[in-house]
C-alpha cells in the first residue's frame, strides 16, 4: 500500500493498474484513495475504534467527492471513532439535519446563492423531513415537501427547493452517506413563466396614492415601494440601505457588492425627492428583507385599487417607461446594474470601462421628474375615497 501526498493533481491523472491499488496519504490517518483496474477512483478510510479494533469506511467515488471533502469527512470519523461511535454505523442514522452544517460549510460557503439556498433548506426542507434517517427516506416524503410549498400557492419557490432538494441528496450520495437519493425519478414543480407586467400611467398614480390607505401599519414599506419606483432598483437592494452607502454632497447611493445580486458594486445617481427617501431607509435602522416586504404587498393586494402586481413589476415598470422617453438600452441597463447587457461581448465585457454615471443621472432625472408628472395628473383625476 504506497503511501502519497495525495493532492488533486495526483487523483486526477493516477492511472489503473492491473490490480487494485490502495494508495495511503501522507497528510490525513488512515484516508486512502482506491483505484480499481478499470479505472474507478474511491476514497476509503481504515480507522481503530477505543477498543484498538481496525474498521473500513467508505467516503464516495472521486471526483464526485473531492479530495478536500474526503480529508474533511475523514477528520470528522476519526472523530466518532475517537469518541466511542463507529462511523459505519452513523452513516445509517444520520439525518439531513445532520448533515446540513457539513454541506453548508463544504458546498454553500463559496457560492453566490449560498444564503438563499441555506434559508430555503432550513425553512422548507429541515422541519418537514430533516429528522428522518436517510436509509427511511422516500419519494413520498419529497412530494410531501414540495406539496406543503405549493399549498403556499410559492410555485416558483416550491421549483427552487426542489434543486436545492436534489443538489443536497446528490451530495449526500457522492460522499456515502445515501446509496440512492430518493429525490431522482420526483417531477419537478412547473413554474409559471416570466411576468410582463407593466403598470399603466393611471395605475401609476393610483398606487402612489393608495399607499397611505393601504400599509397604514408600514410607513418604511410605503417609503421603500416609492423609493423602487424613481430608482428602479432591486427591493432587497432598497430594503437594505445604510447610511455610509449614502452621499449627501454628491447625492449618491453606492450598493457595495457585497449586497448587491450580481455581487458588483452599483452607484445609484438620485436626485433630492428619492435621495430623502433613501436616507429615511437608512435612518430607520431595520433592514426590511425583499420577501417580508415582499408578504407585506401580496397581504394589502386589496387594498390598493388595482389588479394585482409585484415589487418586480416596478422595476420592469421603469426601465419600460425609460425606453418610451427615449433612453437608450445600455443606459437603461447600466442604471438597473444588468451586466449581461452592460457588459456583453467583447467591446462591452473588455474595451469599454466608461461607467455612464452622468448618463445615469440623467437618465434617472428624467424619469423622476416624468414620475412626478405621473402623479401630479393622477392626484387630480382619481376619485377621493370616503373618510
Amino acid at each position: 500500500m504506497p503511501v502519497v501526498a495525495l493532492t488533486d493533481r495526483f487523483c486526477a491523472l493516477v492511472k489503473p493498474s492491473v490490480a487494485r491499488v490502495d494508495y495511503t496519504d501522507a497528510h490525513t490517518r488512515g484516508l486512502m484513495l482506491r483505484v480499481t483496474p478499470k479505472g474507478a477512483k474511491t476514497f476509503a478510510l481504515l480507522f481503530s475504534d477505543v477498543r484498538g479494533e481496525r474498521g473500513r469506511l467508505t467516503l464516495g467515488k472521486y471526483p464526485g467527492v473531492s479530495l478536500a471533502q474526503a480529508r474533511a469527512m475523514a477528520l470528522d470519523a476519526l472523530g466518532r471513532a475517537k469518541d466511542g461511535d463507529d462511523p459505519r454505523r452513523a452513516r445509517h442514522t444520520t439525518t439531513l439535519r445532520d448533515l446540513l452544517p457539513v454541506y453548508i460549510r463544504l458546498q454553500l460557503k463559496n457560492l453566490r446563492s449560498g444564503k438563499e439556498v441555506e434559508r430555503r433548506l432550513i425553512k422548507n426542507v429541515i422541519p418537514i423531513i430533516g429528522d428522518i434517517p436517510l436509509a427511511e427516506l422516500h419519494r413520498r416524503d419529497i412530494n410531501k415537501v414540495l406539496e406543503l410549498v405549493l399549498a403556499r400557492d410559492a410555485r416558483v419557490e416550491a421549483a427552487r427547493v426542489f434543486e436545492n432538494m436534489r443538489a443536497f441528496l446528490r451530495w449526500a450520495v457522492s460522499r456515502g452517506d445515501l446509496d440512492h437519493s430518493p429525490i431522482e425519478g420526483v417531477r419537478k414543480p412547473q413554474t409559471p413563466g416570466p411576468r410582463e407586467r407593466v403598470l399603466s400611467d393611471r395605475e401609476i398614480a393610483t398606487l402612489w396614492h393608495s399607499l397611505p390607505e393601504a400599509l397604514p401599519r408600514a410607513p418604511l414599506v410605503q417609503t421603500i415601494i416609492k423609493l423602487c419606483l424613481l430608482s428602479a432598483q432591486r427591493l432587497g437592494e432598497v430594503g437594505g440601505i445604510t447610511p455610509s452607502e449614502l452621499d449627501p454632497k454628491q447625492r449618491l447611493w453606492t450598493i457595495s457588492a457585497k449586497r448587491s445580486k450580481n455581487k458588483h458594486p452599483h452607484t445609484v445617481p438620485l436626485t433630492d425627492e428619492p435621495f430623502a427617501l433613501a436616507e429615511i431607509v437608512a435612518a430607520a435602522g431595520e433592514k426590511l428583507p425583499s420577501d417580508r416586504v415582499g408578504k407585506i404587498i401580496r397581504s394589502a393586494q386589496p387594498h390598493f385599487g388595482m389588479p394585482h402586481w409585484t415589487a418586480h413589476d416596478l422595476r420592469r415598470t421603469v426601465v419600460t417607461r425609460m425606453g418610451e422617453l427615449g433612453i437608450a438600452p445600455i443606459v437603461r441597463a447600466h442604471v438597473v446594474n444588468h451586466r449581461t447587457a452592460t457588459r456583453a461581448g467583447i467591446t462591452l465585457g473588455v474595451y469599454d470601462h466608461y461607467d455612464y454615471a452622468k448618463e445615469k443621472r440623467e437618465a434617472l432625472n428624467l424619469w423622476a421628474a416624468h414620475l412626478d408628472a405621473i402623479v401630479q395628473v393622477g392626484a387630480k383625476v382619481l376619485p377621493m375615497r370616503r373618510a
